[in-house]
């Protein structure tokens, strides 16, 4: 179990995906690359208390930066945890703090669907709006600059990207900051925050 104590919400989401997501061995990357290690951070945002931390640890780093938004989006399916959970914290917030902002949630398929009105983005849906784009691990960025694409094609206004763990790969921030037109690009944890808390816990178990 996570502590609930006075850690902020992205330290207990740090423990935790450190704890369950984080695993050192040798990896064969969707990019063709091969990694020592490897963040599955879906076993964290699909984790009952996982999803709860991720929402409201997305929501303080966007306060953080003075970003404006109404809605948040990814492309399916690293982003539709961390999607209806930040919509589902923006709502809880708003009960508190009625002039906390709320945050509708889309999710953008990888084709569009052959279907209905044949759009990619389900969910919120509004040409002019301003929106965070978001996903759960970024190495080349080329899921993440999919669902910029995506969001930018129906109209709307990319107002930043996050991502819960940037791998820092070279080309990675570059390609997604350039895809977003001066957009910031917002990371929670590097690979080698969640690599360090991993170690540090493994430390801990043996002491």
């Amino acid at each position: 179990m996570v502590s609930m104590t006075s850690q902020s919400y992205a330290q207990q989401l740090l423990a935790l995906l450190a704890r369950t997501s984080f695993k050192l061995g040798e990896f064969k990357l969707s990019s063709g690359a091969t990694s020592d290690y490897y963040i599955d951070c879906r076993t964290t945002t699909l984790h009952a208390e996982g999803g709860r931390l991720t929402g409201h640890a997305i929501l303080e780093l966007l306060e953080a930066n003075t970003i404006d938004a109404e809605a948040v989006g990814g492309i399916t399916m690293g982003a539709d945890p961390i999607v209806s959970n930040v919509a589902t914290a923006s709502a809880w917030r708003a009960t508190l703090r009625p002039d906390a902002p709320l945050l509708h949630g889309f999710l953008v398929r990888k084709t569009e669907k052959a279907h209905g009105t044949g759009r990619r983005i389900e969910g919120f849906y509004r040409p002019g709006a301003r929106v965070v784009i978001v996903d759960d691990v970024c190495t080349t960025g080329a899921s993440t600059i999919a669902a910029i694409e995506a969001a930018q094609e129906a109209g709307m206004i990319v107002a930043a990207v996050v991502c819960i763990v940037e791998r820092e790969e070279a080309n990675g921030r570059p390609a997604v900051e350039a895809a977003a037109h001066g957009a910031p690009f917002l990371r929670l944890f590097t690979a080698n925050d969640v690599r360090a808390e991993h170690v540090k816990q493994l430390a801990a178990e043996k002491s």
